[in-house]
């Protein structure tokens, strides 16, 4: 297990040196992308209003508090200016049936989200050259102390959650590597582990006549 610095635009030699497990810090370009900016592009066929090739992508439904517009006059959400109050982020496998595709469409090298993700996008990143990361969940104060500036806003309509937030970050992290460039899937290879362990576990309880029983009895003294 190592630490690496990753900045944007993220180079393929810089990818191909994490396993999972590693523990990576981000430097550059963090825009969020979650359900609906997936399904707006790829099932509405709407074109991205921004080159996402290179720069990471953070599945996380922001709370943002407008601080006024960059020129005097009325504010508009063309010209205001905005901070991040909190950033968790959202479960990764909600994108699963859709993730394959949207790296192929858009040329990300890094994913960061909550929790593992399936097959199809391991696949995915084992094709294209992307690698799936973990943010640790009830830490979203931390990650938006680790955003620079909020450099603009794109998709608004779809909410505040579910927007384009293009956002510059520093030492943002930890980010715990789940699928690597090979496709190596932490949380696939764990389920498996641990069902391991329980099938032996299992079996010392339940190996002899009367041994579940005496377990039990063991446990509820």
């Amino acid at each position: 297990m190592s630490a690496v610095k990753l900045s944007t635009p993220i180079q393929s030699a810089d990818l191909e040196r994490l396993c999972i497990g590693d523990i990576v810090y981000l430097d550059g370009a963090l825009v969020t992308a979650r359900d609906d900016v997936h399904h707006r592009h790829l099932r509405q066929g709407v074109p991205l209003p921004l080159d996402l090739a290179g720069l990471a992508i953070f599945h996380a439904g922001p709370i943002m508090q407008k601080t006024g517009a960059e020129r005097g006059g009325a504010e508009s959400e063309d010209s205001a200016s905005w901070r991040v109050i909190s950033i968790g982020p959202t479960t990764s496998m909600r994108m699963e049936q859709l993730e394959a595709e949207f790296i192929a469409s858009t040329g990300i090298r890094l994913i960061v989200g909550k929790g593992g993700m399936g097959p199809k996008t391991a696949d995915a990143c084992r094709r294209h050259g992307a690698v799936h990361a973990v943010f640790p969940g009830g830490c979203a104060v931390l990650a938006a102390g680790r955003v620079e500036a909020v450099e603009r806003v794109e998709w608004l309509d779809l909410g505040m959650p579910e927007a384009l937030w293009i956002m510059r970050v520093r030492d943002f992290g930890p980010l715990i590597v789940s699928i690597d460039v090979r496709g190596n899937n932490l949380f696939e290879n764990n389920k498996k582990a641990f069902a391991e362990q329980k099938e032996k576990a299992l079996a010392e309880i339940c190996g002899t006549p009367g041994s579940a029983r005496d377990g039990i009895l063991h446990y509820m003294k």
